[in-house]
């Protein structure tokens, strides 16, 4: 059945997107959930990551990697996977491993283990040569907080090493990094971040609806959310076009409003958009 147009919704750039990602984070799904999760709202899903080290338990592995290779989404494997690897010196052998099971993306995180920074660096540029890298930068431990100038000196750097996208940490419940423990957004934190790196090199982490809610109210319905549960990809959908009371009359603010009025960065993310994106 062919949607409906009677609406009048915001802009939405469609796959394969740069920006308005939906990143979904897959703790274990079988081969038919996946389908059936397809089958409804594929064409919001722009990357699958399999949580921290549940691809290395997961028995039908390469099924799986086939299965969403078939539907076009790339599938990247959570970061502390690669942190154990690198704790236990293996990370030669964690390449080669992706390698043969032909991933393209691949995440560089240090949010469990310490890392010399210099050292994670180097990491994201021995893998940029060879994957599309996304690091991630923050703590998972939610009481270790970093200053924002140190954030924002990491994620410049990481991305002058050759990231894709810079994820801040908040791990799959939200509490951690970017987020209190309670869930609500370190406001002044995101400010400092964007007000020095462009916001659409940032995949914000937002797994519950609140979160969501914030960031688009603050960047629109193109920022680039992460770690979305499956079964959340169809109403962040409808959170990002106005469909949901959260967001409900959101354009139209910011159009009348504008930016300041309208939660700040909304129109340079609309800008940032190339203008031979299809939307």
């Amino acid at each position: 059945m062919d949607r409906p147009t009677f609406l009048s919704l915001p802009d939405r750039t469609s796959k394969p997107r740069e920006l308005g990602l939906t990143h979904v984070i897959d703790k274990g799904q079988t081969l038919s959930q996946i389908r059936e999760r397809f089958d409804t709202c594929g064409e919001f899903v722009d990357i699958v990551k399999l949580g921290w080290g549940t691809s290395y338990v997961t028995q039908n592995l390469r099924e799986k990697l086939d299965l969403y290779r078939d539907l076009g989404v790339p599938v990247v494997l959570g970061g502390t996977l690669l942190e154990a690897a690198i704790a236990q010196g293996k990370v030669d052998e964690y390449r080669t491993w992706i390698t043969q099971l032909g991933l393209s993306h691949v995440e560089v995180s240090d949010g469990t283990i310490e890392i010399p920074h210099d050292e994670k660096l180097e990491l994201i540029r021995l893998f940029a040569r060879d994957f599309t890298v996304l690091s991630e930068v923050g703590s998972k431990d939610a009481n270790t907080i970093l200053a924002p100038y140190k954030w924002v000196e990491a994620v410049r750097t990481e991305i002058e090493a050759g990231a894709w996208k810079v994820i801040p940490e908040a791990r799959e419940t939200g509490t951690a990094g970017i987020f209190r423990q309670n869930g609500e957004v370190r406001q002044g934190l995101v400010d400092e971040l964007v007000d020095h790196i462009d916001p659409t090199r940032f995949l914000f982490e937002a797994p519950q609806k609140p979160q969501q809610v914030w960031f688009i109210s603050q960047f629109g319905p193109n920022v680039n959310l992460g770690n979305i549960a499956p079964d959340e990809v169809i109403p962040l959908e409808t959170l990002r076009l106005g469909l949901r009371s959260d967001t409900l009359g959101l354009r139209a603010r910011m159009e009348v409003e504008g930016d300041e009025a309208a939660g700040g960065l909304w129109r340079t993310v609309q800008r940032a958009i190339p203008s031979d994106f299809a939307i």
